[in-house]
């Protein structure tokens, strides 16, 4: 066997539409280094997105707007240097890619060259299609994101699920045929009433990946201390809980603590002659 034809085939955009023709669920998660990322893929995730809710679960903000894009260039570093298999996407942060189609090309062009990433993420629908399609025309694939956008919280003042209104329904609409036209490769469906994104994943030639758009997509995108259990404060109603690690984590802690502190740690096992 040579060495080329024992290499993992790496998951790209034609691998991705594929899973969607032939009605096999695509499987996306977020990660933010190395560890987790190998995890992932090495379960067989499809698609691994660096989101910019590393502000939130890494880095200890509030929201997503202080991420910078130093800080996503950094961690798609670290999670391509853990992954295989997976297709590893980096998530453009918050005025990154709405001041013009120019700018956007040249960060998104450091996510690419710098950090390895096999696509970029931006959120938007109709106002973004310009900025995909000069993106799109200069090689970088791009998932789009539309519905509920985090990085438009303060704006909306507020998490507000979409496609419940009339208005909303009809920019839903035009929000997801606007980014196809513009030659996403997919879109993330985001807080999107079920009946809604159920059409409108019907409607597309690309895949959706939904993250509390329903069970009709043709994926699904969940943020890894969620289902992990990581996070405790409370638990999302788009996601569920797989693990409760953070009890586990807290757990084996105490337990390194107190035998530290009695002295039952080390012993003549862990240590050297």
């Amino acid at each position: 066997m040579t060495a080329q034809s024992s290499e993992v085939e790496r998951v790209g955009v034609r691998q991705i539409r594929k899973m969607a023709a032939d009605g096999r669920r695509i499987v996306a998660v977020t990660a933010y280094d190395a560890l987790m990322a190998r995890l992932a893929d090495q379960v067989g995730v499809d698609l691994i997105l660096v989101g910019d809710s590393l502000g939130m679960t890494v880095l200890g903000y509030e929201t997503t707007i202080p991420v910078t894009l130093d800080d996503i260039v950094h961690h798609t570093a670290a999670v391509r240097r853990g992954v295989r298999r997976a297709m590893v996407v980096g998530d453009m942060p918050f005025l990154t890619v709405q001041i013009s189609p120019e700018e956007a090309l040249r960060n998104c062009g450091r996510v690419m060259q710098e950090a390895g990433a096999d696509a970029i993420k931006l959120e938007g629908g109709e106002r973004m299609a310009p900025t995909i399609r000069r993106l799109v025309d200069c090689g970088i694939p791009v998932l789009g994101h539309i519905g509920i956008l985090p990085q438009a919280i303060k704006a909306e003042g507020g998490y507000r699920v979409q496609g419940r209104t009339p208005a909303s329904i009809a920019q839903m609409r035009r929000d997801a045929l606007a980014v196809q036209e513009a030659g996403a490769f997919a879109i993330v469906l985001e807080g999107i009433a079920m009946d809604l994104s159920r059409e409108i994943s019907g409607s597309l030639e690309i895949p959706t990946l939904g993250i509390g758009a329903g069970p009709h997509c043709d994926g699904q995108m969940q943020v890894m201390p969620d289902i992990l259990g990581l996070f405790e404060d409370f638990v999302p109603r788009h996601t569920k809980r797989y693990a409760t690690l953070a009890e586990q984590i807290r757990q084996a802690l105490t337990a390194y603590r107190d035998e530290v502190q009695s002295g039952a740690f080390p012993t003549e096992e862990q240590s050297f002659q």
